[in-house]
């Protein structure tokens, strides 16, 4: 008999109050996150009146920063209160948090005050780092095991889609004249919107009620870090989900560059390759549940990173096809040449295979790790995925500063993508086991 019949609906789960009011919550915060950031750094770096003592470029990685520094210092303490406070009326607590700083965020838009502005991107790198570890705790009180691969799969769907809706939102509403006053209202608004769905957040209890908090952030980041590397599985798990981030942003921030200087396309091209990368990672993060037959499994873990290599390398091939020649192009003329849908279609399967490749990994911490100390793990994973972004960052920095165009820095990022698949399935062969009873259709042993 096929297991279709009893096989868990993700989207099933949109209906239902223990995950919907949780979705469209964490779906707010997202988009809120990317809709201010985005608004910020159109202004700073197309409207003159914004008077920044720092050049555009300069203010770009300082609004950045502001944003990443909250995880680095806040995560183990945001995993403890995780795992000590109930996850529903923290979040709630988060939300009202958000709408304070969004609130500062209007008046900084409507002012041209750039402190206020740059507080708020610190705030709101603050609001993400303390709800991220009850974001993932969270699933596991709520779901089953056979529903964790689709219930996270939901999530990262929409957490890219509200990115992308977020960007281009805020780039949207800062091309109008009243641009910062819309741009801040619709700050407060999402805001609200946010606050609202996580009143009906269903009661989700605390599962260490008598933790002690430690305050002294860099002794817990240590301890959580400790904590995370007694289990070599999950250890590894949490390193193979950072790497992802590596390899993301790594991409991310190279397609301005990527669209003007190599294909030859202008603002919108750029905002039309941030869409595809989205999409791509949405319908690969939704494609899991079904990939998966119902269950969490790692031999995904393999065929995504394949895929992030083998696409990447492709882009290589494909941006030399589409070298830019003469004028700037806009979207219609670019979609136009059949070279550069070889360049979305490269684009699109490596941010599906990163879906593909993260959900999996996800799904196994959440079921690998025990209840009491969850939040602390995943506040472990939120530390290490800021380092590795921060690490991209340098390593882009130097190959750009040698010299190396953006399409061969791409290329090395997806060669070093197979190292580091490599080094996984050498650490835990059950991965590769795993990926060959996938591809063999043989059912995953108890």
């Amino acid at each position: 008999m096929s297991r279709t019949a009893d096989r868990p609906n993700q989207f099933a789960l949109l209906r239902q109050r223990r995950f919907a009011p949780f979705f469209w919550t964490q779906f707010g915060g997202a988009a809120n996150d990317n809709l201010f950031k985005f608004a910020f750094t159109v202004m700073v770096t197309y409207r003159a009146q914004a008077g920044a003592a720092l050049s555009p470029g300069l203010m770009v990685n300082l609004i950045a920063a502001l944003y990443i520094l909250p995880f680095v210092l806040f995560s183990a303490t945001s995993g403890q209160l995780a795992d000590k406070l109930a996850k529903d009326r923290l979040m709630r607590g988060v939300k009202l948090l958000e709408i304070s700083i969004m609130a500062l965020a209007l008046w900084g838009f409507a002012t041209g005050n750039l402190a206020a502005l740059l507080a708020c991107a610190f705030g709101m790198g603050v609001h993400s780092s303390v709800f991220g570890p009850a974001k993932y705790a969270y699933l596991p009180q709520h779901l089953s095991a056979a529903e964790l691969t689709g219930g996270n799969g939901m999530t990262e769907m929409g957490t890219f889609v509200a990115i992308l809706l977020g960007n281009l939102a805020g780039g949207l509403l800062m091309s109008l004249r009243q641009g910062p006053w819309l741009a801040g209202a619709a700050c407060v608004l999402v805001a609200l919107g946010g606050w609202a769905a996580s009143r009906r957040i269903p009661s989700t209890p605390a599962l260490d009620a008598g933790l002690r908090v430690r305050w002294n952030p860099l002794r817990e980041t240590l301890a959580n870090l400790r904590l995370a590397a007694r289990d070599p599985v999950l250890l590894q798990a949490l390193l193979a989900i950072s790497w992802m981030w590596f390899y993301g942003v790594a991409f991310l921030t190279q397609f301005p560059v990527f669209a003007k200087d190599v294909l030859g396309g202008d603002e919108q091209v750029a905002s039309l390759l941030l869409v595809v990368f989205s999409v791509g990672v949405g319908l690969g993060s939704l494609a899991c549940e079904w990939l998966a037959r119902g269950r969490v499994e790692p031999g995904l873990v393999p065929l995504g990173a394949l895929g992030m290599s083998a696409f990447g390398v492709d882009l290589y091939l494909a941006a030399h096809a589409a070298a830019a020649q003469g004028p700037l192009l806009g979207v219609g003329a670019f979609i136009a040449q059949p070279a550069h849908w070889r360049v979305m279609g490269d684009l699109f399967g490596l941010s599906a295979s990163a879906g593909v490749y993260s959900v999996p990994l996800y799904a196994l911490i959440q079921q690998h790790t025990p209840a009491s100390h969850r939040a602390r793990v995943i506040a472990a994973n939120n530390i290490l995925n800021a380092l590795y972004m921060i690490v991209c960052a340098g390593y882009c920095a130097v190959l750009l500063g040698l010299g190396v165009s953006v399409p061969a820095l791409l290329l090395s990022i997806a060669l070093l993508n197979l190292a580091a698949a490599a080094w996984l399935l050498s650490r835990q062969p059950v991965y590769g086991r795993r990926f060959v009873a996938w591809l063999l259709r043989q059912p995953q042993q108890s």
